[in-house]
């Protein structure tokens, strides 16, 4: 995996960053990947964040893993974000495992992987780094920034942080602060982690393993909260694994339990553990009212971003109630904010999935604002 990753595109970011937890990195690396051909005009970008999983290979075949890009459904030719009309941008949260800094990287003051020594980030230190991307390609604004679940929550920073970056702005399935709820499921994914006796406090990168145990259990635990009951009972209900009969054991009898163990260790060949920690602590901080004196409708205060804030009727990993009290923020704000519930049963991963209404809804405001921000850029 390492030399497939010394092939993906990076930049190196020279300004220093100084994070919230006080200390400053700089000189470091930020991987991203694009999609279609920015125009001569520089009004056709669109900017990915991606969720807590996710990397900057949204499309196409994921060159470390060989798998099929993580937005497929929405991202390619023809599609929602159609890369035949707009030039899609994508990159690798700092802290995560595609290229972008992160605790697997060598620290220069011992000449090993970080592991816990790297500093804890936070969803505007993940957003501050990427600006600096967009000042690489040349993009001064954007026509339109989205994200779903943590990369809802990166564009909600992003479009408070840089209030002109971006034309217009889906935030999709996600909520402006981590929930107690949220907060319990990522604390019990980080226990999993370090209750595997491989992880010896974040250094199992000394002996070149990886805590694949506790880093299954942390993915099936997430995996859960992505699906609805729903969903979760029409895919699998009580059907048993190719048998006939309860083998009265605890091998995966039901076929719910064989899937969670299929993508719990199909999980742990792609993604670090180190990793995991981190990021799942830079959604629990986020908490973007907290940020501001006047809360929420501070921090979108004086927004000429176009909103359409996207939920799921089945999510309850980030419910509609919370993405209304965006929607009622901007309001109060003044800001240009539309709004569409998807009706589904499939649960907060609905904005993977093969979703016509969701992708309809997506595509048709994309393009709308397209037009809108050609004519506004002829003025």
């Amino acid at each position: 995996m390492n030399s497939k990753l010394e092939n993906i595109k990076k930049i190196k970011v020279t300004k220093p960053l100084k994070l919230d937890c006080g200390k400053t990195i700089n000189n470091f690396p930020l991987a991203y990947e694009t999609y279609g051909k920015l125009n001569k005009e520089k009004n056709n970008a669109i900017l990915v964040f991606h969720a807590l999983t996710g990397d900057q290979f949204i499309s196409g075949t994921n060159p470390v893993t060989n798998k099929e890009g993580w937005w497929v459904t929405a991202v390619g030719p023809n599609k929602a974000l159609d890369t035949n009309k707009y030039f899609v941008i994508c990159a690798n949260v700092i802290g995560g495992c595609m290229g972008s800094l992160g605790p697997k990287d060598i620290n220069p003051e011992t000449n090993q992987p970080y592991g816990l020594d790297f500093p804890v980030i936070t969803i505007r230190d993940m957003v501050r780094a990427q600006e600096s991307l967009l000042d690489h390609l040349g993009i001064k604004k954007l026509l339109c920034a989205t994200g779903g679940s943590m990369g809802g929550m990166q564009l909600l920073q992003f479009c408070s942080t840089f209030p002109n970056k971006s034309f217009s702005a889906i935030p999709i399935a996600c909520s402006s602060s981590h929930s107690a709820q949220n907060i319990a499921l990522n604390e019990l994914a980080r226990q999993a982690i370090m209750a595997d006796p491989v992880w010896d406090k974040g250094k199992y990168f000394l002996k070149n393993v990886q805590p694949k145990n506790g880093l299954a259990v942390a993915r099936m635990v997430g995996h859960i909260s992505y699906l609805s009951e729903k969903g979760m009972q029409e895919k699998f209900g009580r059907k048993l694994q190719e048998k006939a009969d309860y083998e009265f054991s605890f091998d995966a009898d039901f076929q719910v339990e064989s899937y969670l163990r299929h993508q719990g260790y199909a999980f742990v060949e792609r993604f670090d553990a180190n990793s995991v920690l981190y990021i799942t602590r830079a959604m629990d901080y986020f908490d973007l009212s907290k940020q501001f004196k006047g809360g929420l409708v501070e921090a979108f205060k004086g927004q000429k971003t176009k909103f359409l804030i996207i939920s799921f009727s089945s999510d309850w990993l980030y419910t509609t109630r919370e993405n209304k009290d965006i929607v009622i923020a901007l309001n109060a704000s003044g800001a240009d904010v539309s709004y569409s519930e998807i009706v589904t049963d499939k649960g907060h991963d609905s904005f993977l999935l093969e979703v016509p209404d969701f992708l309809k809804t997506l595509k048709s405001f994309i393009d709308s604002m397209y037009e809108k921000f050609k004519n506004e850029k002829r003025i």
